[in-house]
């Protein structure tokens, strides 16, 4: 059984807290650099996939992230490059797969496309779009940009956004067709469309038993094979907020304190109740949906939900909230050459 383990980043860009102090935030540019450095240190440790998140806040100093991907393509020679997420609704499928397109060719093959609506709405009035026409703007760009992926010369109407009519888009990518990713929250209605679309499938499981997925991945499975699809042509990925340190203590103490930092944030926006200790122990439990820990500790409870939830690819998102570079390229460190070992070696054996 062939798992891909990777790790997704929203190079997340605030005051830098840890249990020793508040350390000042670092510029925008430097938190790029630093990204680039993750991406290369992943793909050398042996992960799959990274995948890089967009935003159009201050907290967060990625708002291209294909821009990033492409620095870090010739750096690196075997991971798989995508973001999380192309907030598709906000964008134009002709530039989205241009860009790419040209990740493709700089990487040899390497580039992901994953698409979805995003956690925040701010792409939409800065780039003059009606929030009204949420759900109809995603559905008829992620047809447009299937069609695009597909077809070198387009001919599309819609809705909302201008007719195409029997125009090339350029350059092609390396790859026939460059993988699109359908990323939701876990709603069964994502699902479903999902299967319908004949796209694979990433679950942001970000609170509560990731176990209670099992449901919806029965859904879209049912779905793709009704609609036609074959198990191998409709992978299935989880992704989850996690960081490795040497210890269990190590890890739960640094990370629980940006967890803090990064969720009050939101909370403070939404109207959410404060983060606290009880919240940050149910979630690093068994049956939450943190994975923190020693290597030995999260190659566990990978495998559990890995097993449980019966998947393709598992991500684990590295840091929430800000953390100094040093303790972001250890866990890194130790999620490739510790904990990858230890799930792929369970899985090969089954």
């Amino acid at each position: 059984m062939k798992i891909e383990i990777g790790m997704t980043s929203f190079a997340d860009n605030t005051e830098i807290h840890t249990v020793n102090g508040v350390q000042e935030k670092i510029s925008a540019a430097q938190r790029i650099r630093n990204i680039v450095e993750e991406i290369q240190l992943a793909d050398e440790v042996g992960l799959d996939f990274y995948g890089l998140g967009e935003h159009h806040r201050s907290d967060y100093a990625v708002s291209d992230p294909v821009s990033v991907l492409a620095a870090a393509a010739p750096l690196t020679k075997h991971i798989k490059l995508s973001t999380a997420v192309t907030v598709l609704s906000s964008d134009d499928p002709v530039r989205v797969y241009e860009r790419f397109a040209t990740l493709d060719a700089l990487s040899n093959g390497r580039a992901e496309i994953m698409a979805g609506r995003g956690s925040f709405i701010e792409s939409f009035p800065l780039f003059g779009y009606n929030l009204d026409d949420y759900d109809q703007l995603f559905v008829e760009k992620l047809e447009l940009l299937k069609r695009i992926n597909q077809h070198e010369i387009v001919k599309w109407e819609g809705g909302l956004r201008p007719a195409i009519d029997n125009l090339g888009v350029y350059p092609r990518a390396v790859q026939k067709e460059i993988p699109i990713w359908l990323a939701t929250g876990g709603t069964p209605e994502s699902s479903m469309r999902a299967a319908e679309f004949g796209l694979p499938i990433m679950y942001a499981i970000i609170g509560g038993n990731p176990r209670r997925f099992k449901r919806n991945i029965a859904i879209y499975r049912a779905v793709a094979e009704n609609r036609g699809y074959s198990r191998e042509q409709m992978p299935v990925a989880t992704n989850s907020w996690g960081y490795i340190a040497d210890t269990d203590e190590e890890a739960q103490k640094e990370f629980y304190v940006s967890t803090k930092v990064a969720h009050d944030i939101i909370a403070k926006e939404r109207n959410w109740p404060k983060y606290d200790e009880a919240h940050f122990q149910r979630e690093i439990s068994d049956d939450g949906a943190m994975f923190v820990g020693s290597p030995e500790t999260v190659a566990k409870k990978m495998i559990a939900v890995i097993e449980e939830l019966d998947i393709d690819r598992f991500t684990l998102h590295i840091p929430l909230g800000s953390m100094p570079h040093d303790r972001v390229m250890n866990a890194i460190r130790l999620y490739g050459e510790r904990v990858k070992p230890i799930v792929e070696e369970y899985f090969n054996n089954k």
